[in-house]
């Protein structure tokens, strides 16, 4: 059965959250939280509603199933359902970006909110880094990882996370705020929420596909065509 008949089937990044945070429990297994899950936020669990998990809501959930357990415990569980808890460092950048000169018509740059390995799982304003890749038409690479320091903003975290990726079109988020969104477009970035998350890579070679075809208008509007409503909180199913 695959996803679409399955509407509580887990993407493999959530499911390996789950696990991951149902270790850090006594006495519990998947099923166990995914109970507590179910009755906090629904299944399947999206990035942005674990973003939003409080210590609170879990103990609170399922009749308090999980009432008892010890605050450190859950706080561990909940930095592991956040993706927070068990960093996996990101591949090195596969090669050095392209020149003005050498890159393709059309090739747009993509940043790609991350908290572990080449996942597209991060909030923009709590996210580890930023991976950024070169996209051309049916073709892409990796060519540089942004390790953010919230420390180094002056004054506007939001501003600052958005200083670090000017120099690319597109940023792939899984959640983001309004005024955190506002930042991004005003330095000319189109943020595209993916609420479910995933491989980074593989959501930048559905773009890359995208180039390769006739775009649709919210990437034809990135390409040098009317800029007018840059901000966009969901793809339509056209441009899933």
């Amino acid at each position: 059965m695959n996803d679409a008949q399955n509407p509580h089937a887990l993407s493999e990044d959530i499911a390996l959250r789950i696990g991951l945070a149902a270790r850090a429990l006594p006495d519990t297994d998947p099923a166990r939280l995914l109970k507590v899950l179910a009755d906090a936020v629904g299944l399947p669990p999206t990035v942005a509603q674990l973003d939003g998990l409080t210590v609170k809501q879990l103990k609170a959930a399922a009749d308090g199933e999980l009432a008892e357990v010890d605050a450190d415990s859950l706080k561990a569980a909940l930095a592991l359902l956040k993706g927070q808890g068990a960093d996996i460092e990101p591949p090195p950048p596969s090669e050095a970006p392209l020149t003005e000169a050498e890159a393709p018509a059309g090739s747009i740059r993509v940043a790609c909110a991350s908290n572990g390995g080449e996942l597209l799982d991060g909030h923009f304003g709590s996210c580890r880094r930023f991976l950024v890749y070169q996209v051309a038409a049916g073709a892409q690479r990796l060519i540089d990882v942004r390790d953010i320091e919230d420390s180094d903003a002056e004054d506007d975290k939001n501003a600052h996370r958005a200083a670090l990726i000017q120099d690319c079109q597109v940023l792939f988020v899984a959640s983001i705020g309004g005024p955190a969104a506002a930042k991004v477009v005003k330095r000319d970035i189109h943020p595209v929420k993916f609420p479910q998350g995933g491989h980074a890579r593989e959501q930048v070679a559905v773009l890359a596909g995208l180039l390769a075809d006739k775009a649709p208008p919210w990437l034809a509007k990135i390409m040098g065509q009317d800029t007018d409503d840059r901000v966009r909180f969901e793809r339509s199913a056209e441009e899933a």
